[in-house]
C-alpha cells in the first residue's frame, strides 16, 4: 500500500472503523449481507488518496469522486475493468470525469497487498464504506443505510486539517434518518421516517442552488403562522400545491421503486428552487406548498428573540447561548424570531457559503434551538 501523508487520515481512520463495525454488528433486515468492514490501515490509505486527488486538476476541472470500499464479488451488476488499476491520486484525478455523476462509485479493494480500483458500481450493499470527494480538501466518509434505496449516513467530514465526527447519538444504532433525530425533541408533526427523509432531501436541494434560502414548515390545517408573516404574501399559492404531498402520501409501498424516487426528486427540486427567491418558502408538515417569497415579521405582542442555543451534531460539540445575529444575517435572525413566536413550526436556513441551520423551539429548555447540520447534508 502507498504510505499515507495526510495527517487527518490517520487521526480519523480508527474512529471510522470502530463506528462502522458497531453499526454492522447491529441486526438488520437487509436480505443481502452487509459489506465487510475494512481495517483502519485501508481506511487511512483510501482517505489519503482521495484527499490528495481532491487537490489535483484534470483539464482544469475539480475532481469529484466517490470511492466504495467493496470486494468485487459483492457488487451488484458492476462495471469491471479488464485490468485493475492501482489506487493513487493521479489515477483518481484521471478517472474523475468518468464517474462524477451522482450514484456512480469507484470500487476499491485490496489484491496482493495493494489497494486496487476494480471498476464501478451503482448499487452498494448495506454499510459499505464510501469516501466521497466533495470539493478541494473536503471529504465525506459515509455508508448507505440498509433497505433505504441508497440513502447515506455520514460518519465524518474532513476539511483540510479539520475533522468532524458525527455524534453517535445522531447516527444511532438504528440508522435513524438524520433530520428525524434532530427533530425528535421539538413539537413539529413531521415525524415519520419517510417524511423526514423527504425533508432531508429538501434541505439538500436548498443547499445545492448556492443562493441561500429559508424554508418554514408549519402544521397542516392551521393559520396561526400567518401572524408572523407580512401580508399580503407576494407569491401565495392557491390552492396549495400538493404534488410532493401526494407522492409522500401515496408512495408508502413504492419507496424503493426507481420511478417513484425520480418523481420525488423532481418535486423536491422544484420546491428547493423556490427557496432561492428572496423571502421564505412556506410548506405544511404534509409537504403542501403554501407560498414563497414571504417576509417574516415579529408577531404582534411578541418579544424580540435575544438568545438561541447553538449546537452542532458532532463529537465534542457543546451548546452555546448566543444572539441569533452571531449565527448569520437577516435570514437567520428572522428564522429564530419565527421559531420563538410559532413554537409548533420549524425553520430551515441555507447560507450561500453552504452552512445550514435548523431552528426549532425546545419546550424542555424554553429556548430556540439552532442546529448547524451541514455535516449531515454533504
Amino acid at each position: 500500500m502507498m504510505v499515507p501523508a495526510y495527517p487527518a487520515a490517520r487521526q480519523v481512520a480508527a474512529q471510522v472503523h470502530g463506528r462502522l463495525a458497531r453499526h454492522v454488528a447491529v441486526p438488520h433486515s437487509a436480505e443481502e449481507p452487509p459489506a465487510p468492514v475494512p481495517d483502519s490501515q485501508t481506511i487511512e490509505a483510501v482517505i489519503d488518496a482521495a484527499f490528495w486527488a481532491s487537490l489535483r486538476r484534470e483539464e482544469d476541472h475539480i475532481p469529484k469522486i466517490s470511492l466504495a470500499l467493496l470486494p468485487v464479488e459483492q457488487a451488484v451488476h458492476p462495471l469491471l475493468l479488464e485490468r485493475a488499476l492501482p489506487l493513487n491520486p493521479n489515477m483518481l484525478a484521471r478517472l474523475a470525469p468518468a464517474v462524477e455523476r451522482p450514484g456512480i462509485h469507484l470500487g476499491v479493494w485490496a489484491a496482493a497487498g495493494q489497494l486496487m480500483l476494480w471498476g464501478t458500481a451503482r448499487i452498494l450493499p448495506a454499510h459499505c464504506l464510501v469516501v466521497e470527494v466533495v470539493a478541494p480538501g473536503l471529504l465525506v466518509v459515509k455508508y448507505p443505510r440498509s433497505g433505504d434505496g441508497g440513502k447515506f449516513v455520514n460518519i465524518a467530514v474532513l476539511e483540510a486539517d479539520q475533522i468532524k465526527i458525527i455524534g453517535e447519538e445522531v447516527l444511532g444504532l438504528a440508522d435513524a434518518p438524520p433530520l428525524l433525530s434532530l427533530l425528535s425533541d421539538c413539537e413539529s408533526s413531521v415525524s415519520s421516517a419517510g417524511s423526514v427523509d423527504v425533508l432531508t432531501q429538501l434541505a439538500t436541494s436548498m443547499r445545492a442552488h448556492g443562493r441561500g434560502g429559508s424554508l418554514l414548515v408549519v402544521p397542516a390545517g392551521t393559520e396561526q403562522w400567518r401572524e408572523s408573516i407580512v401580508l399580503p404574501i407576494p407569491y401565495a399559492v392557491s390552492p396549495s400545491y400538493s404534488e410532493l404531498a401526494e407522492l409522500v402520501r401515496d408512495g408508502q409501498g413504492d419507496r424503493h421503486h426507481l420511478r417513484w424516487q425520480e418523481a420525488v426528486n423532481r418535486a423536491v427540486s422544484g420546491l428547493g428552487g423556490l427557496t432561492a427567491v428572496d423571502g421564505a418558502t412556506i410548506i405544511t408538515d404534509q409537504f403542501e406548498l403554501l407560498a414563497f417569497g414571504a417576509t417574516i415579521a415579529r408577531r404582534d405582542g411578541g418579544v424580540p428573540v435575544e438568545r438561541v442555543a447553538l449546537t452542532e451534531p458532532i463529537e465534542g460539540g457543546v451548546s452555546a447561548i448566543v444572539h441569533p445575529g452571531q449565527i448569520g444575517g437577516t435570514r437567520h435572525l428572522s428564522a429564530a424570531q419565527f421559531s420563538q413566536d410559532q413554537k409548533d413550526c420549524v425553520a430551515l436556513v441555507a447560507s450561500q457559503d453552504g452552512r445550514f441551520t435548523l431552528f426549532s423551539w425546545s419546550p424542555c429548555d424554553g429556548i430556540v434551538q439552532a442546529r448547524r447540520v451541514e455535516t449531515l447534508l454533504l
